[in-house]
Protein backbone atom coordinates (compact mmCIF):
# COMPACT_ATOMS: atom_id res chain seq x y z
CA UNK A 1 0.00 0.00 0.00
CA UNK A 2 1.11 3.57 -0.73
CA UNK A 3 -0.30 6.54 1.19
CA UNK A 4 0.60 10.11 0.22
CA UNK A 5 -0.79 13.01 2.25
CA UNK A 6 -0.40 16.71 1.40
CA UNK A 7 2.97 16.04 -0.23
CA UNK A 8 4.76 19.22 -1.29
CA UNK A 9 8.22 19.75 -2.75
CA UNK A 10 9.66 23.15 -3.61
CA UNK A 11 12.89 24.13 -5.32
CA UNK A 12 13.39 27.78 -4.50
CA UNK A 13 10.31 29.56 -5.82
CA UNK A 14 9.21 26.57 -7.89
CA UNK A 15 6.62 24.22 -6.40
CA UNK A 16 7.32 20.93 -8.19
CA UNK A 17 4.71 18.97 -6.21
CA UNK A 18 1.77 20.80 -4.68
CA UNK A 19 -0.17 19.18 -1.80
CA UNK A 20 -0.46 15.79 -3.48
CA UNK A 21 -2.74 13.32 -1.71
CA UNK A 22 -3.51 9.82 -3.00
CA UNK A 23 -3.58 6.16 -2.02
CA UNK A 24 -2.65 3.00 -3.92
CA UNK A 25 -4.09 -0.23 -2.55
CA UNK A 26 -2.38 -3.66 -2.43
CA UNK A 27 -2.76 -5.36 -5.81
CA UNK A 28 -3.51 -2.07 -7.58
CA UNK A 29 -1.64 -0.84 -10.67
CA UNK A 30 -1.66 2.96 -10.55
CA UNK A 31 -0.61 4.95 -13.61
CA UNK A 32 0.86 8.38 -12.80
CA UNK A 33 0.55 10.54 -15.91
CA UNK A 34 1.64 14.03 -16.77
CA UNK A 35 3.63 16.10 -19.26
CA UNK A 36 7.37 16.64 -18.85
CA UNK A 37 8.12 18.76 -15.80
CA UNK A 38 4.74 18.10 -14.17
CA UNK A 39 6.25 16.54 -11.02
CA UNK A 40 6.11 12.80 -11.74
CA UNK A 41 9.78 11.93 -11.23
CA UNK A 42 10.05 14.21 -8.18
CA UNK A 43 7.13 12.35 -6.62
CA UNK A 44 8.68 8.94 -7.32
CA UNK A 45 12.04 10.03 -5.89
CA UNK A 46 10.31 11.12 -2.69
CA UNK A 47 8.38 7.83 -2.53
CA UNK A 48 11.63 5.89 -2.92
CA UNK A 49 13.42 7.88 -0.22
CA UNK A 50 15.96 9.40 -2.60
CA UNK A 51 14.59 12.89 -2.04
CA UNK A 52 13.03 14.45 1.06
CA UNK A 53 9.76 16.39 0.79
CA UNK A 54 9.36 19.98 1.83
CA UNK A 55 6.21 19.00 3.71
CA UNK A 56 3.64 16.23 3.85
CA UNK A 57 4.06 12.51 4.48
CA UNK A 58 4.60 9.30 2.54
CA UNK A 59 3.96 5.78 3.82
CA UNK A 60 4.93 2.64 1.92
CA UNK A 61 3.71 -0.78 3.10
CA UNK A 62 2.59 0.91 6.31
CA UNK A 63 6.05 2.42 6.94
CA UNK A 64 6.84 6.14 7.08
CA UNK A 65 9.57 6.68 4.48
CA UNK A 66 11.11 9.61 6.38
CA UNK A 67 10.97 8.06 9.87
CA UNK A 68 11.77 4.43 8.89
CA UNK A 69 13.81 4.73 5.69
CA UNK A 70 15.66 1.41 5.83
CA UNK A 71 12.57 -0.67 6.59
CA UNK A 72 10.56 1.20 3.95
CA UNK A 73 13.24 0.70 1.29
CA UNK A 74 13.44 -2.99 2.10
CA UNK A 75 9.70 -3.28 1.43
CA UNK A 76 9.85 -1.57 -1.97
CA UNK A 77 11.66 -1.66 -5.30
CA UNK A 78 12.39 1.33 -7.53
CA UNK A 79 13.14 1.00 -11.25
CA UNK A 80 14.20 4.39 -12.72
CA UNK A 81 14.14 5.30 -16.41
CA UNK A 82 17.97 5.20 -16.43
CA UNK A 83 18.85 1.78 -14.97
CA UNK A 84 21.74 1.71 -12.52
CA UNK A 85 23.78 -1.46 -12.24
CA UNK A 86 27.30 -2.20 -11.03
CA UNK A 87 29.32 -2.35 -14.27
CA UNK A 88 32.02 -4.73 -12.99
CA UNK A 89 29.52 -7.41 -11.95
CA UNK A 90 28.14 -10.03 -14.31
CA UNK A 91 24.41 -10.47 -14.76
CA UNK A 92 24.45 -13.56 -12.56
CA UNK A 93 26.52 -11.83 -9.86
CA UNK A 94 24.17 -8.84 -9.84
CA UNK A 95 21.12 -10.99 -9.16
CA UNK A 96 23.02 -12.88 -6.44
CA UNK A 97 24.04 -9.52 -4.95
CA UNK A 98 20.45 -8.27 -4.88
CA UNK A 99 19.24 -11.58 -3.48
CA UNK A 100 21.78 -11.46 -0.63
CA UNK A 101 21.05 -7.80 0.22
CA UNK A 102 17.34 -8.52 0.52
CA UNK A 103 17.80 -11.84 2.35
CA UNK A 104 16.42 -14.10 -0.37
CA UNK A 105 17.31 -17.65 0.78
CA UNK A 106 20.22 -19.16 -1.15
CA UNK A 107 18.20 -22.21 -2.19
CA UNK A 108 15.55 -19.94 -3.69
CA UNK A 109 18.22 -17.89 -5.48
CA UNK A 110 19.70 -21.02 -7.05
CA UNK A 111 16.28 -21.98 -8.40
CA UNK A 112 14.92 -18.56 -9.38
CA UNK A 113 17.94 -16.81 -10.91
CA UNK A 114 18.34 -19.24 -13.86
CA UNK A 115 14.57 -19.08 -14.47
CA UNK A 116 14.58 -15.27 -14.50
CA UNK A 117 17.60 -15.08 -16.78
CA UNK A 118 15.87 -17.41 -19.23
CA UNK A 119 12.59 -15.49 -18.95
CA UNK A 120 14.27 -12.23 -19.98
CA UNK A 121 16.51 -13.85 -22.59
CA UNK A 122 19.65 -12.95 -20.63
CA UNK A 123 20.94 -16.45 -19.85
CA UNK A 124 23.58 -16.46 -22.59
CA UNK A 125 24.89 -13.10 -21.34
CA UNK A 126 24.77 -13.92 -17.61
CA UNK A 127 28.55 -14.33 -17.39
CA UNK A 128 29.33 -11.04 -19.11
CA UNK A 129 30.12 -7.79 -17.29
CA UNK A 130 27.20 -5.39 -17.05
CA UNK A 131 29.26 -2.61 -18.62
CA UNK A 132 28.74 -4.49 -21.90
CA UNK A 133 24.93 -4.66 -21.54
CA UNK A 134 22.66 -2.42 -23.60
CA UNK A 135 20.14 -0.08 -21.93
CA UNK A 136 17.33 -2.55 -22.58
CA UNK A 137 19.30 -5.48 -21.18
CA UNK A 138 20.03 -3.54 -17.98
CA UNK A 139 16.36 -2.63 -17.67
CA UNK A 140 15.35 -6.28 -18.05
CA UNK A 141 17.92 -7.31 -15.43
CA UNK A 142 16.51 -4.78 -12.95
CA UNK A 143 12.97 -6.03 -13.53
CA UNK A 144 14.25 -9.59 -12.99
CA UNK A 145 15.76 -8.46 -9.67
CA UNK A 146 12.35 -7.15 -8.60
CA UNK A 147 10.75 -10.51 -9.30
CA UNK A 148 13.53 -12.24 -7.37
CA UNK A 149 12.94 -10.31 -4.14
CA UNK A 150 9.12 -9.96 -4.32
CA UNK A 151 8.69 -6.49 -2.71
CA UNK A 152 5.35 -5.24 -1.38
CA UNK A 153 5.53 -2.02 -3.42
CA UNK A 154 7.11 -1.42 -6.84
CA UNK A 155 7.85 2.03 -8.26
CA UNK A 156 8.46 2.34 -12.00
CA UNK A 157 9.59 5.52 -13.77
CA UNK A 158 9.12 5.00 -17.53
CA UNK A 159 9.77 1.25 -17.22
CA UNK A 160 9.61 0.36 -20.92
CA UNK A 161 12.27 2.82 -22.14
CA UNK A 162 14.81 0.81 -24.14
CA UNK A 163 12.75 -2.38 -24.25
CA UNK A 164 11.94 -4.08 -27.56
CA UNK A 165 8.27 -4.87 -28.42
CA UNK A 166 8.57 -8.49 -27.27
CA UNK A 167 10.00 -7.42 -23.91
CA UNK A 168 7.30 -4.76 -23.51
CA UNK A 169 4.62 -7.41 -24.03
CA UNK A 170 6.29 -9.66 -21.47
CA UNK A 171 6.60 -6.72 -19.07
CA UNK A 172 2.85 -6.07 -19.27
CA UNK A 173 2.10 -9.68 -18.41
CA UNK A 174 4.60 -9.66 -15.55
CA UNK A 175 3.18 -6.42 -14.16
CA UNK A 176 -0.29 -7.93 -14.06
CA UNK A 177 1.14 -10.98 -12.29
CA UNK A 178 2.97 -8.86 -9.72
CA UNK A 179 -0.22 -6.99 -8.87
CA UNK A 180 -2.25 -10.20 -8.71
CA UNK A 181 0.10 -11.32 -5.94
CA UNK A 182 -0.89 -8.31 -3.83
CA UNK A 183 1.93 -5.90 -4.67
CA UNK A 184 1.10 -2.20 -5.10
CA UNK A 185 2.46 -0.85 -8.41
CA UNK A 186 3.08 2.87 -8.96
CA UNK A 187 4.04 3.54 -12.57
CA UNK A 188 4.99 6.77 -14.33
CA UNK A 189 4.59 6.46 -18.07
CA UNK A 190 4.13 8.50 -21.23
CA UNK A 191 2.63 5.52 -23.05
CA UNK A 192 -1.04 6.33 -22.51
CA UNK A 193 -2.32 3.36 -24.48
CA UNK A 194 -0.49 1.01 -22.11
CA UNK A 195 -1.81 2.89 -19.08
CA UNK A 196 -5.37 2.70 -20.41
CA UNK A 197 -5.19 -1.07 -20.95
CA UNK A 198 -3.10 -2.08 -17.94
CA UNK A 199 -3.76 0.26 -15.01
CA UNK A 200 -6.62 -0.17 -12.57
CA UNK A 201 -6.53 3.54 -11.76
CA UNK A 202 -4.70 6.58 -13.12
CA UNK A 203 -3.85 10.04 -11.87
CA UNK A 204 -2.92 13.06 -13.97
CA UNK A 205 -0.52 15.61 -12.50
CA UNK A 206 -0.09 19.03 -14.07
CA UNK A 207 2.18 21.76 -12.77
CA UNK A 208 2.62 19.83 -9.55
CA UNK A 209 -1.09 19.40 -8.81
CA UNK A 210 -3.24 16.28 -9.19
CA UNK A 211 -5.99 17.36 -11.58
CA UNK A 212 -7.69 13.99 -12.15
CA UNK A 213 -7.73 10.61 -10.43
CA UNK A 214 -9.83 7.46 -10.67
CA UNK A 215 -10.50 4.41 -12.77
CA UNK A 216 -9.72 4.97 -16.45
CA UNK A 217 -13.41 5.14 -17.34
CA UNK A 218 -14.01 7.74 -14.62
CA UNK A 219 -11.11 9.92 -15.73
CA UNK A 220 -12.29 9.75 -19.34
CA UNK A 221 -15.64 11.20 -18.26
CA UNK A 222 -13.95 14.25 -16.67
CA UNK A 223 -13.14 15.97 -19.97
CA UNK A 224 -15.58 17.84 -22.16
CA UNK A 225 -15.58 17.71 -25.94
CA UNK A 226 -17.25 15.68 -28.61
CA UNK A 227 -19.65 12.95 -27.64
CA UNK A 228 -18.76 9.33 -28.18
CA UNK A 229 -15.84 7.14 -27.15
CA UNK A 230 -12.76 9.03 -25.97
CA UNK A 231 -9.29 7.62 -25.56
CA UNK A 232 -7.22 8.33 -22.47
CA UNK A 233 -4.86 10.22 -24.75
CA UNK A 234 -7.70 12.54 -25.86
CA UNK A 235 -8.63 13.26 -22.26
CA UNK A 236 -5.03 13.72 -21.15
CA UNK A 237 -4.33 16.27 -23.89
CA UNK A 238 -7.52 18.17 -23.10
CA UNK A 239 -6.92 18.30 -19.35
CA UNK A 240 -3.29 19.37 -19.69
CA UNK A 241 -3.76 21.88 -22.51
CA UNK A 242 -3.18 25.58 -21.91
Amino acid sequence: MIEIKELTKTFGSVRAVDRLTLRVEPGEIFGFLGPNGAGKTTTVKILSGIMRPTSGSVRVAGLDVAAEPLAAKRAMAYIPDEPFVYPKLTGWEFLRFIGDIYSVPYAEQRKRIPELLEMFELAEFSGELLESYSHGMKQKLLIASVLLRRPRVVLFDEPTVGLDPKSIRRFKDLLAGIAAGGTSVFMCTHILDMAEKLCHTVGIIYRGRLIARGAVAEVKRMASGAAGPRSLEDVFLELTSE
